[in-house]
């Protein structure tokens, strides 16, 4: 008896059918490329010469069209990387929608020079071996399945934001402990499985971390505004009671769920405990007492008021030094790529033009506008506040977002009859809530160290963001109910 099968699986289609196919998507995209750029040319000569749209002067009309093809363009992969960055930089400067220094802030910003730092010490992680043999180790497990590696790797990231209070450190710090996990188990370049661990590493690294205080930079900004505008302190535990159950816990569970149905792999897995562990070189013990040293300088940045990025700069150094020899100049011409470097610039160069043209101040306000809040209806408020705050989080980034709604929390309290607490707090919900992955640097920096692309990180975060909407949030009102916090 013979199995039936379709034409196309008896006769797959030959190569040249395949050849042609690429090449009509190529200019398909090239051409969707080029229509980009027309219609971002018409968009700013609009923008430049029509009446002040909105309340925007010509300059800050054009910096909005700027910024939205940017992001528009990041979000859905409209070019090849890095030349949606590129662009940004270029009209920005010669259209002067703000100032060099804040066009090109990314170069000059610690988390430039942390990615920096990183991508060196990572680099030496997996050319010493030191990675394979911390992966072994950390992650050793007696039934080892692919679920069960997404779940430990879930608990390590949110375990570690406890006691490390920089995200992007602790990207730097586990992703190439992870890629080496995933060589060690099999997860080889192309396999879904290696996508989700990545992802793993780059949504649990922050996510469930904005519930813990100061855990990242939105949190510790809250933290710090609230109380310069407000006299409010944030204190430790109240905060963890109040975000963690939910927004935490809760949620890393739901992205372990999430996370294996987006990016399943059946594939065999290589039994890790027995692959033979060889003993650790010359170059991986000086590394690891080296990265021992700089994780003790990342976990205890408020005592001794180093920034990260300089501590991540001092270890990449001492990784080059000729004495040291952990990184020679040939690996790091080989191995060090520019392409991620270029993207953290873009991101926050695009972070400080929204600032430094009040765009984000400019939106909250149309949004408040728009919705007409009344005081009487917690529920309803409470929901318009996390929408705007969304709304300028598209346009802010994440990062950026307490530092545009905290000083508006008075007039928002006022105009929704919440308490300027609660006000404040429901930042929270939305700075921890990534509808696009660009909106999260540390995400970003996560993705292009794991080669992963655009697209797959755009699948997570809006999968991740309906799951929030619909099943979450409303938890969480519920769990502020019974606190308290909301009528």
């Amino acid at each position: 008896m013979t199995d039936s099968a379709s034409p196309e699986t008896q006769h797959p289609p030959p190569a040249s059918d395949i050849l042609r196919r690429e090449r009509l998507h190529a200019r398909v995209r090239a051409l969707g490329g080029y229509a980009a750029y027309v219609l971002l040319a018409l968009a700013l000569w609009a923008a430049s010469h029509g009446s002040t749209t909105l309340g925007l002067s010509p300059t800050a009309a054009q910096a909005a069209v700027l910024v939205l093809f940017t992001i528009g363009a990041w979000a859905f992969g409209m070019f090849p990387e890095p030349i949606t960055t590129l662009t940004f930089f270029l009209l920005a400067v010669l259209l002067h929608v703000a100032k060099p220094e804040a066009i090109f802030a990314g170069f000059h910003s610690a988390a430039w020079w942390l990615v920096f730092g990183g991508a060196v010490t990572g680099i030496a992680v997996r050319t010493t071996g030191l990675g394979s043999r911390l992966a072994a180790t950390v992650f050793a497990l007696k039934r080892p399945t692919y679920p069960r590696y997404v779940a430990s790797v879930m608990v390590a990231c949110v375990g570690l934001a406890f006691v490390m209070p920089s995200t992007t450190g602790r990207i730097l710090l586990l992703i190439p402990i992870v890629l080496a996990l995933a060589e060690r188990i099999g997860l080889t370049e192309g396999r879904r499985g290696r996508t989700g661990l990545v992802m793993t590493v780059a949504a649990a690294s922050y996510m469930p971390p904005t519930t813990i205080l100061p855990a990242n930079i939105p949190n510790s900004v809250l933290m710090g505004a609230a109380d310069s505008f407000y006299g409010v302190k944030l204190h430790y535990a109240p905060y963890l009671l109040l975000h963690f159950p939910v927004l935490g816990a809760l949620k890393a569970a739901v992205l372990v769920w999430v996370i294996c149905r987006l990016f399943p792999d059946d594939g065999p897995l290589t039994n890790a405990s027995t692959n033979a562990t060889p003993p650790l070189s010359r170059d991986a013990r000086r590394l690891s007492v080296l990265l021992a040293l700089a994780l003790a300088g990342f976990a205890t940045d408020a005592w001794h008021g180093i920034s990260p990025a300089w501590i991540s700069v001092a270890a990449a150094i001492l990784c080059l030094l000729p004495a040291i020899h952990i990184v020679t100049p040939k690996t790091f011409t080989e191995q060090m790529h520019i392409t991620p470097l270029v993207y953290v610039a873009g991101f926050l160069g695009v972070g400080a033009v929204v600032a430094d043209t009040g765009l984000g101040e400019k939106v909250a306000q149309l949004c408040l506008d728009a919705v007409g809040m009344t005081p009487g209806t917690p529920a309803i408020n409470a929901a318009w506040l996390i929408a705007i705050g969304a709304a300028i989080g598209l346009v802010a980034t994440l990062p950026g977002l307490p530092a545009v709604l905290t000083p508006l929390a008075g007039h928002l309290s006022a105009a929704s009859g919440l308490p300027l607490y609660t006000v404040l707090m429901l930042q929270v919900p939305v700075f921890s809530t990534v509808l696009l992955p660009y909106q999260s640097p540390p995400m970003m920096i996560a993705m292009h160290l794991g080669g992963v692309g655009m697209r797959d990180g755009t699948r997570l975060t809006l999968v991740m963001t309906i799951i929030t909407l619909v099943f979450l949030f409303p938890l969480n009102y519920l769990w502020w109910r019974l606190l308290g916090m909301l009528p």
